[in-house]
């Protein structure tokens, strides 16, 4: 294999383990429980801002239930064999939630949209986590719960909240009968968005 072969594949391996981990519907707090690594040490794998070792990525395709192949980008239908590799398991509401990412995890802003599917029931006060990092939260349709903390709200279309995910969050369709669509903005890193045409009062 080329060099720049390697370097193709190494480049491609942060994106990857995002999506994997997305499509599972898996949190960087779940995930780094069940490896033994930090959450902030996997956001920097998947940024490319880390390279992981053989060790770590054994355990990552043991806790994703892929082949090392598939997971590092080597084998054969390589995003095809990821998906078809995940077994059949239980699903919960949540885990239906689409995510469709909007940049390629190079490093600075990630941005990406959400649909949480239509609830037949209220939902749980949605289960938390924290990590490294800040985050904007833009509801495009529907009602999302936002669980902030020790705080809970309620966004709807058109408003915004932004936090430091140092602090615990978690978010639930807080509607029932709709899917609710939210844009995110994450700044791995803490990165924050810089307005530089700030809104003028109209003309009398």
């Amino acid at each position: 294999m080329a060099y720049d072969d390697i370097s193709g594949l190494l480049a491609g391996l942060g994106p990857r383990l995002r999506a994997v981990r997305e499509r599972r519907g898996d949190t960087l707090a779940g995930v780094s429980g069940t490896v033994g690594v930090a959450p902030s040490t996997l956001s920097r794998v998947e940024n490319g801002r880390r390279k992981p070792n053989l060790e770590l990525l054994l355990r990552l395709a043991k806790a994703y239930d892929v082949s090392l192949d598939a997971l590092a980008g080597t084998g054969p239908g390589t995003e095809s064999a990821v998906e078809q590799e995940r077994p059949a398991r239980p699903r919960r509401p949540a885990d239906d939630k689409a995510v469709l990412p909007l940049t390629r995890y190079v490093g600075g802003l990630h941005a990406h949209k959400h649909v949480l599917p239509a609830t037949d029931a209220p939902p749980a006060r949605p289960g938390r986590s924290a990590h490294e990092g800040y985050e904007w939260v833009c509801v495009l349709s529907g009602r999302l719960w936002l669980a902030l903390g020790d705080h809970d709200v309620v966004l709807t279309a058109g408003e915004v909240a932004e936090f430091d995910t140092r602090t615990p969050h978690g978010v639930a369709n807080a509607g029932s009968g709709t899917p609710v669509e939210y844009l995110i903005l994450f700044g791995p890193q803490g990165e924050r968005l810089r307005p530089r045409v700030r809104p003028t009062e109209p003309p009398l």
